[in-house]
């Protein structure tokens, strides 16, 4: 009887707590810190109309006429009066692609860090967090096209370190010093090897917002990279706005002896963005790839050259849902990376996809 008591009482007393704090976030009004909860799940189904596994080169898409699962997110930020920590968790196979240097429970690490804003123009950060570098973003909610560009699966995915961020009127800055790119861990041996990392923002506007960013450092193999960054966004009425995003890679391989000539990739994208009603929009994503020095997609081929790929995803919305619908056509200027139906190679591929995620 008693058991049974205790039980009826921790219901209610539950009860009446989520009813109290339906808006996710929980507030100690003794304390003045809040906690927010917010997270995703995402899953898709993908089709190649080559029929054939290999002609995938860009992140999270990678299956073939299955049904495919994404990831499972969860973010936990909680807030007192200057001092805030961030545990952002992923699992599943994006989770696992994102983080992977890591290998078991930290593997599941997205994000993880604490702040400290002595004053309202300045922040620092020391933990692990996503990239600055790029337009796209590791959480599907937070794109609009399911499917990632190839700037985004061949740029840096975590920096873990230490950072400043000021801000000032329409201006910002970011200097920060981390381990060497997506690594938590760096290997043994470059455990004093650091990287920098810097971004400058400018928003003269509401509708206008620039951002510069460059990372770089040693590498675990000994080259040495820097990569310059730039994002723009415009918002040119309530329906409609565009992005975009242009990136450059220089990387100095080492011969033992002193480094070698630097070798590039780079890459550019724009994104038009239209919002036909509130439940529905649209975004086509057209981009070009630069690998004539065969150092991503084109690494194990005889020669190295150029990628375009265009885009065109729908985005219907209800509440917290977005089921995107997205047709892609991949081309290559050399025959050595899409294969078509007899296994032969050729230029061109495409796939269609279709994506389920909800948001909380």
């Amino acid at each position: 009887m008693i058991r049974k008591t205790f039980i009826c009482a921790l219901i209610l007393f539950f009860s009446f707590q989520l009813k109290a704090q339906t808006d996710s976030t929980i507030t100690n009004e003794k304390k003045g810190a809040t906690l927010s909860i917010a997270g995703s799940v995402d899953a898709y189904f993908q089709t190649g109309f080559s029929n054939n596994y290999t002609n995938h080169y860009t992140s999270f898409t990678n299956q073939h006429n299955t049904f495919s699962l994404g990831m499972a997110c969860i973010k936990l930020e909680h807030k007192a009066e200057k001092v805030s920590a961030v545990a952002d968790l992923g699992f599943g196979q994006r989770a696992t692609d994102f983080a992977y240097t890591d290998s078991g429970l930290t593997a599941a690490i997205k994000q993880l860090y604490i702040s400290y804003a002595p004053a309202k123009w300045i922040k620092f950060s020391i933990g692990t967090w996503a990239t600055h570098v790029g337009y796209e973003l590791v959480d599907p909610q937070l794109n609009r096209n399911y499917s990632m560009s190839y700037m985004f699966t061949n740029g840096p995915f975590t920096h873990t370190g230490m950072k400043a961020e000021i801000t000032k009127g329409k201006h910002g800055l970011m200097l920060g010093i981390a381990n060497a790119t997506d690594f938590r861990i760096p290997p043994s041996g470059f455990i004093n090897k650091k990287f920098a990392i810097a971004q400058y923002t400018f928003a003269p506007s509401d509708k206008i917002k620039l951002y510069l960013n460059y990372v770089g450092g040693k590498n675990p193999d000994t080259s040495i990279t820097h990569q310059f960054d730039v994002v723009g966004t415009l918002k040119i009425s309530e329906k409609l706005n565009i992005a975009a995003n242009a990136t450059t890679n220089h990387t100095q391989f080492w011969d033992g002896a002193k480094n070698l000539t630097g070798l590039a990739w780079g890459g550019a994208a724009l994104y038009i963005n239209y919002d036909a009603k509130a439940w529905l929009g649209f975004t086509l994503r057209g981009e070009t790839f630069n690998d004539k020095n065969q150092l991503k997609p084109y690494h194990s081929s005889l020669k190295g050259g150029n990628i375009f790929a265009t885009t065109l995803s729908a985005n219907v919305k209800k509440g917290g849902f977005t089921f995107i619908p997205e047709f892609r056509i991949d081309n290559a200027s050399e025959q050595v990376l899409f294969t078509n139906k007899s296994g032969g190679y050729t230029k061109s591929t495409s796939s269609f996809t279709m994506a389920a995620i909800y948001s909380f």
